[in-house]
């Protein structure tokens, strides 16, 4: 299975049915076409949308109604637009429920950044309206490959590049596992098909005690 469509699929199953979820940039968005059977939740983009409905196909597609990535969506039964103004005091006022964010890097102590990389010696900034969610939302749940490209954790001790919120992920989903996040330390909770506890070690930084009811994602 693509690692990133695992991500999604399992962070789907965070969800319950009559949430008010809204999902980041990248592969949170796809946690949308895997909710699991009878749960109903209402999709928020940051740009202004609650009920945000399925792709449209297309022929269907319209540049007057994207999400905050600028990708294509169609309005759910019941749905409302309004002014950015009025979508981010909404974010900041804890009416959200769940956010799932991609993240470049996330620790122990539920820290997340994923606004800011350097990239030949420069910054390269996008913060959006990440640092609202992690302020305004009940529950962050933090998306990311568990090691970037040439293999270093990106499950620290403490997160090395700006932080995007302190302390406000409480679940962390990669390709390899998922973790709670308990008192400055990680609670592993499951891995990922044919991923071995000693492989999760070897590719984590961040200090993790195994959970008692630890197994394999069940996607």
């Amino acid at each position: 299975m693509d690692p990133r469509v695992l991500i999604a699929k399992r962070a789907a199953q965070e969800l319950k049915d009559g949430q008010l979820v809204n999902l980041g940039f990248g592969m949170p968005t796809q946690a949308s076409n895997y909710l699991p059977d009878g749960v109903k939740v209402m999709f928020h983009a940051e740009n202004g949308v609650f009920g945000v409905g399925p792709k449209p196909r297309a022929a269907e597609a319209t540049a007057d109604m994207t999400n905050a990535g600028s990708e294509p969506v169609t309005l759910a039964p019941g749905a409302a637009i309004m002014d950015l103004a009025t979508s981010l005091g909404a974010m900041r006022s804890g009416l959200l429920d769940v956010t799932i964010l991609g993240a470049l890097e996330v620790d122990q102590c539920g820290n997340i950044a994923n606004w800011a990389v350097q990239r030949n010696g420069k910054w390269w900034p996008g913060i959006g309206g990440a640092m609202d969610l992690c302020y305004g939302t009940k529950m962050v749940i933090a998306c990311l490959m568990h090691t970037d490209k040439d293999g270093a954790s990106k499950i620290l001790k403490q997160c090395t590049l700006p932080l995007t919120g302190k302390g406000c992920v409480k679940t962390i989903i990669t390709d390899k596992a998922v973790f709670d996040v308990g008192e400055n330390k990680l609670i592993l909770k499951e891995h990922a098909p044919g991923v071995t506890l000693d492989e999760i070690r070897a590719s984590t930084e961040a200090d993790f005690e195994v959970a008692a009811t630890f197994g394999q994602m069940n996607l």
